[in-house]
């Protein structure tokens, strides 16, 4: 469990409030907007109303304290900026900052983000992958050359197992797990048996996976 502080609280921020209730941690969260704070409320910790470029505000929470500090700030790139470069100036550990455009992430990490998010550039990239092919049913980036995939099981691939296949040495990819009616096994061995109604969940480089599986 961490303790997180969350600036900015429109449709993204709330979720994001939403998915770490989820897992259990502490949420602090914080916007100007009296009505985005009351709607977090069910999901978080605390909250509290006021402006994130105000130092004497930042430094009443205590920014020290927190593992994370989320700034989710939409519609006012000057305020993110600004909220990110006093988080760290007041001793954040760890400072996420979500940008809207690639220009904006250039600034956020100089001005003391450690991370920036793109959630915008990220789903487009992520649907653009995922519904363009028939034979990839889902897609997550690991680093910009490497990804894991779920795909079909090539038709060459059924009735044969991993062993037979030599998968590793001969396609230069990992099977991570193999899911079946929704189930995942992550009890990969050579003997794994590759049948018609099954998905890969695979790991590699870009340009290894789509010339395995001809994406």
């Amino acid at each position: 469990m961490k303790n997180i502080l969350l600036i900015g609280l429109g449709r993204f921020g709330r979720h994001i409030a939403m998915e770490l209730s989820e897992l259990g941690h502490e949420i602090m969260a914080v916007d100007v907007n009296e009505g985005r704070v009351d709607k977090v409320l069910p999901y978080v910790t605390n909250a509290q109303i006021g402006d994130s470029t105000n130092a004497e505000f930042l430094e009443s929470l205590g920014i020290g304290n927190y593992d994370i500090c989320f700034v989710t700030i939409g519609g006012s790139f000057q305020n993110s900026l600004e909220t990110t470069s006093l988080l760290k100036e007041l001793g954040a550990k760890m400072v996420i900052s979500r940008a809207e455009r690639d220009v904006q992430e250039k600034f956020l990490l100089r001005n003391g983000a450690d991370k920036v998010i793109y959630p915008e550039k990220q789903v487009a990239k992520w649907a653009s992958i995922r519904y363009t092919d028939d034979h990839i049913l889902d897609y997550m980036e690991v680093d910009a050359s490497h990804a894991i995939f779920e795909v079909e099981v090539p038709k060459e691939w059924i009735g044969k197992t991993v062993g037979e296949l030599d998968i590793r040495r001969k396609y230069d990819i990992n099977i991570l797990a193999i899911k079946n009616n929704g189930e995942l096994s992550m009890a990969i061995s050579p003997d794994t048996f590759f049948t018609g109604n099954i998905s890969l969940l695979v790991i590699g480089e870009h340009k290894a996976i789509k010339k395995c599986f001809h994406i």
